[in-house]
């Protein structure tokens, strides 16, 4: 059973479309990345997944129900907008929230203390939210939404203002969730990190979908060899070359993308100009969607 299934999902607001003709299947048991810049259309699927809001059209099939907040008791959520109840103490919190779930109080109780301990804050529980520092609170909401080991959790940049160390901690704990059973879907602006983090990746824009598979698998797709270069001759050098792509300066180098075999350009270029760096690099993943982001762009005359 996949624990997402969208399929012909469109939905409107005001008569602007913020999600159209969507189709998408999240896997069970996958770290499944959520793309996209503000206003792609990420939060408004994640409520729809959610049943807060509903689809104009479509369906929406969550943990092998559909139409229906019945799953939600399997679904843990942290949203990007952060809200705890300030005057709640740390242990009570996450024990309320458990049990939200369904959970036994003392089996409730026994959790909260286990996940203090497990992200290095077993000291806290007595604290009220309002004494905590904002990276403390941020730990804290974080298992608030765990605390249940749901079968899907939902995570909306769960790593934003976290410092290095509790970020790779947070980090470490979505891998055991998946590791243990738990679907993860991880929504985020850093695609470097849904790049290191996730199995699969969804990127949407414009309410779109545009890209959709593993990190290899749209690399494979849509990647070609991009060219960081730096010499003499600087970018027109390099536009006379045959065989690449738009030059763009990049500060200390050059970057172009190379539509013949690389080794031959470095040949041609090297008989033009001196050359002080040459690098083929595959391009990420925040290249290929700014790439066909701006290339959607310009068919729009936008």
């Amino acid at each position: 059973m996949d624990a997402v299934r969208i399929e012909g999902v469109s939905k409107t607001f005001a008569g602007k479309p913020a999600v159209a003709d969507l189709d998408l299947t999240v896997p069970s048991g996958a770290i499944y990345g959520f793309i996209g810049p503000n206003g792609s259309g990420k939060t408004t699927t994640i409520r729809m997944i959610l049943h807060i809001i509903h689809p104009d059209r479509g369906s929406i099939e969550v943990l092998g129900r559909q139409g229906t907040r019945a799953a939600n008791d399997d679904i843990g959520y942290l949203p990007e907008e952060r809200g705890l109840y300030r005057k709640m103490s740390v242990r009570r919190l996450l024990a309320y929230f458990g049990s939200l779930k369904g959970m036994p109080t003392g089996e409730a109780r026994r959790l909260a203390s286990e996940w203090l301990e497990r992200i290095g804050l077993p000291e806290i529980g007595r604290l009220k939210v309002e004494a905590l520092s904002k990276g403390m609170a941020q730990k804290v909401q974080f298992i608030a939404a765990a605390i249940s080991r749901p079968k899907l959790l939902i995570l909306d940049e769960p790593f934003a203002g976290l410092d290095p160390v509790n970020l790779e901690l947070v980090r470490e704990q979505v891998i055991a969730l998946r590791d243990t059973g738990s679907t993860i879907i991880f929504s985020t602006h850093d695609m470097a990190a849904a790049e290191s983090l996730c199995d699969s990746i969804f990127m949407i824009h414009r309410g779109r979908k545009v890209l959709d598979g593993s990190p290899a698998s749209i690399r494979a797709q849509h990647g070609g060899d991009t060219l960081r270069i730096s010499c003499a001759g600087g970018a027109d050098a390099l536009a006379a070359i045959s065989g690449i792509g738009g030059v763009h300066d990049r500060g200390r180098y050059l970057e172009t993308r190379a539509s013949r075999d690389p080794q031959e350009i470095l040949c041609e270029l090297a008989a033009r100009t001196a050359i002080d760096h040459f690098e083929i690099k595959q391009p990420s993943l925040h290249d290929i969607f700014v790439s066909i982001a701006g290339d959607e762009r310009e068919g729009q005359g936008s």
